[in-house]
């Protein structure tokens, strides 16, 4: 396979249809990434996430740095290998832990400083450090380290915040320039809510010339609004031949209305982690197999899903599985969730390319606002 590339194949307003080329296979844009937080898809083996229609899965540099070890994976053949996944890997950098894990670190200006939630032991992750760790892991995609701050904030550690990772963006671009070999790392927007900073985040960025873009710090406590907000600030300043990536986002409703804006790639926890607590996503909105209400119910999830599991059980079999605290209650919820964020993705796609995005986005507001009941 060849070295990274991105091809547009369409756009549709802002809307972009496109491929990513890895040396571990084709992304097809508007992409979602399951995430694989430490070298596994909670509840899913890598062939059936792969027959779900995932081209590419995201894995977490900290977690892995941790346990089993970066160097250890790299003697045992790299990520791709260990986790029998042998299609794209993007891994993201620690970033989003020195928010999450803020009273396990320290920050300066050379990294962080991590105290481990496993076992206490002290480890630091510098710019350097981190594209070492996404190179011996051998990550398709990787990404730079960066700060990442929970909104609302000051502006001043906004401020503080995106300089830092600016000056980590210079650091992780040379460290990776040294040991390359046909993958890609991709910058981070940072500014919080501040369209002031996203534009000097973005214009810097763009000036140092990364294969992929990436807007980080939201759906980090801010309203929708004020998250469209700001990628509405920030992609027009990106290149339109490069991938732009949104972190951590999100819902269904979130990830069409930043397709609609121009966003290719996503990644989030909330199928996986969701269906592991009994929620099921659908074409009808979410269902919470929890209530009551579906103990006697002999209906499928939705009879028309092209996902087996969200056909063929009843939801008083799932909604039992889940009272029971049982596997494979866990196991078909994730399934059927990520089937529909796959999914959801290839309508997109079909309808980018065919001109009618406005048609396919209209017509998933109307299912969701339908709701369930009329399922």
């Amino acid at each position: 396979m060849n070295a990274f590339s991105f091809r547009l194949c369409a756009t549709d307003g802002q809307a972009r249809t496109g491929e990513i080329v890895t040396p571990h296979g084709i992304v097809r844009t508007p992409a979602f990434m399951p995430v694989g937080t430490q070298a596994t898809v909670k509840g899913m083996q890598p062939e059936a996430l792969r027959a779900l229609g995932a081209d590419i899965v995201l894995g977490n540099t900290y977690h892995l740095m941790l346990r089993p070890g970066a160097e250890r994976i790299a003697r045992l053949g790299g990520l791709h290998a260990f986790m029998r996944w042998p299609h794209a890997i993007l891994t993201d950098s620690g970033g989003f832990q020195v928010m999450s894990l803020s009273p396990l670190r320290s920050i300066d200006a050379n990294g962080v400083m991590f105290r481990s939630h496993l076992d206490g032991s002290t480890h630091v992750l510098t710019p350097e450090r981190a594209v070492e760790i996404q190179s011996l892991l051998g990550a398709d995609i990787a990404m730079q380290l960066d700060e990442c701050v929970k909104l609302p904030a000051s502006a001043a550690e906004l401020a503080r915040a995106m300089r830092l990772s600016l000056a980590w963006a210079e650091r992780c671009k040379r460290a990776f320039e040294a040991a390359a070999e046909g993958r890609a790392l991709f910058a981070i927007v940072q500014g919080g809510d501040d369209a002031g900073l996203r534009v000097e985040s973005a214009r810097a960025l763009v000036a140092m010339d990364f294969q992929g873009y990436a807007i980080g710090g939201l759906a980090v406590g801010e309203p929708q609004e004020v998250m469209l907000r700001m990628i509405e600030t920030v992609t027009p300043i990106l290149p339109a031949d490069r991938p732009r990536y949104l972190m951590g986002v999100g819902t269904p409703e979130d990830i069409v209305e930043a397709v609609a804006r121009g966003i290719d790639m996503f990644d989030c926890v909330m199928p996986t982690r969701n269906g592991r607590h009994g929620l099921a996503f659908t074409r009808f909105g979410p269902v919470n197999l929890k209530n009551a209400r579906h103990a006697d119910d002999p209906r499928p999830l939705d009879p028309e899903s092209p996902c087996a599991a969200a056909r063929e059980y009843s939801r008083a079999y799932l909604h039992h599985l889940v009272k029971a605290n049982e596997m494979l209650g866990a196991i078909l919820l994730t399934t059927i969730n990520l089937a529909y964020y796959q999914e959801l993705m290839a309508g997109a796609r079909a309808a980018i390319a065919a001109g009618r995005f406005a048609d396919f986005r209209a017509a998933l507001r109307e299912g969701w606002a339908r709701g369930d009941r009329a399922a």
